[in-house]
């Protein structure tokens, strides 16, 4: 089968679906092809920023969200010796709309993004259809080819194709472009275990002992807990098995071993290999890579989700005009990297430097927790807390929603 459409987009992700969503608004059709049959997946990033926030502000999506189960997340702290912590970043210092982190399950956004973009009559979004390559004519991205979890196979052809199928993108490894790789000195493993009521919201406190470290991140009825360790030792890890784990974590977060037996084997424990990258070039001819694809993120400070809504955000502020025209040219898809370019780099660079001064020494057993100085500069001057709030939670070139995709509130 060979169809045709304006734009496809390989991934139903945060990017992808914000991309497609803001597209569909402009009148340009577009159609989204995710490779699961839903969005129900665990352990993906489930952080919506204040900035995103604003964002389905702009789109009237708020109160659809505010609807959602979520939990808010207003401090970052780190422990400082055994029974005291110091706020890193304080995001009730924000001024805007949303002075916190939601915590979400990431299906739910992406549920709520697609209800939003099927109210579109331009908008297409095909489940269970995987992208498997791209299609290439006269030097040029044509589209892609697919296969469905049937096995039917076809072709879409589109004017322009956008890789928003994360780290480890088919479309851009098809195209040709490969990512320059940064050091990373850790990994991190996710797994749940049950959380009562109230306990311990709205504060994100890591948790560190002995070249360990745990994120513990309160959700409605568990906690999500990533376990940070030396990068390439997962298969050590589950070579020890389950009992081991647990005694690991039991070390770095005391308060919840009576817990870990909720923990029955390895395979609840969901290993990410951290990578820390980004193209020299976000596209082709014919072809546009945003996220992940274009820049994968470390876990650390948890704003890669944040920095692929805003790559979607631009790339359908400055597309949507040519696409409606289709004239879109290599030099108008280097203007979405050009826009892009200095907010992911100054995250990537703050992230290597984060990596040096507390990732490396915590996992070499040489410190557990942050460096002294920033620590006596925080004790000091409490207020300095809202620049690591502002980087996390806003970023250093926030997007606005485009007017043709803003919408009021219903009601409003």
């Amino acid at each position: 089968m060979s169809e045709r459409t304006r734009c496809v987009v390989a991934g139903g992700g945060p990017a992808g679906m914000v991309l497609g969503l803001l597209l569909a608004r402009a009148g340009v059709e577009v159609t989204v092809l995710e490779k699961h049959a839903d969005f129900l997946r665990d352990f993906r990033g489930d952080t919506v920023h204040p900035s995103t926030l604003r964002l389905l502000d702009e789109l009237g999506l708020g109160e659809r969200f505010a609807k959602l189960p979520h939990d808010r997340m207003e401090r970052i702290a780190f422990p400082v010796g055994e029974h005291d912590e110091v706020t890193i970043g304080d995001l009730r210092r924000l001024r805007t709309a949303h002075p916190y982190i939601a915590i979400a399950p990431q299906w739910d956004v992406l549920n709520l993004l697609a209800e939003a973009a099927e109210e579109e009559p331009t908008f297409r979004l095909r489940m269970r259809t995987e992208v498997t390559s791209l299609i290439r004519e006269g030097g040029r991205v044509r589209g892609v080819r697919y296969r469905t979890r049937d096995g039917e196979t076809g072709e879409l052809r589109a004017d322009l194709t956008v890789a928003a199928d994360g780290r480890w993108s088919v479309a851009r490894r098809d195209a040709g472009l490969r990512p320059r790789e940064y050091p990373v000195p850790i990994d991190a493993w996710w797994f749940r275990l049950g959380r009562e009521p109230g306990e311990s919201a709205g504060t994100l406190t890591p948790r560190m002992r002995n070249g360990r470290m745990a994120i513990v991140i309160p959700r409605d009825s568990f906690f999500q807990i990533a376990y940070i360790g030396r990068k390439g030792i997962d298969a050590q890890l589950r070579a020890a098995g389950i009992e081991s784990f647990r005694a690991e974590v039991a070390e770095v977060v005391p308060q919840l071993a009576g817990r870990l037996g909720e923990l029955e084997s390895m395979e609840e424990v969901k290993h990410l290999d951290v990578r820390l990258n980004r193209l020299r070039r976000w596209h082709v001819d014919g072809l546009l890579c945003i996220g992940d694809a274009a820049h994968a993120m470390s876990p650390i400070g948890g704003v890669g989700i944040n920095l692929a809504v805003q790559d979607a955000v631009a790339a359908a502020t400055l597309l949507a005009g040519p696409l409606r025209r289709g004239t879109v040219s290599p030099s108008v898809l280097a203007k979405v990297r050009a826009r892009r370019l200095v907010p992911t780099v100054l995250v990537q660079a703050l992230q290597r430097l984060l990596h040096r001064t507390v990732a490396q020494p915590l996992v070499d057993g040489k410190r557990l927790g942050p460096p002294k100085p920033m620590v006596g500069l925080l004790r000091r001057v409490p207020q300095a807390s809202v620049v690591p709030a502002y980087l996390i939670g806003i970023g250093f070139r926030p997007e606005h929603a485009p007017e043709f995709a803003k919408r009021s509130a219903p009601g409003s």
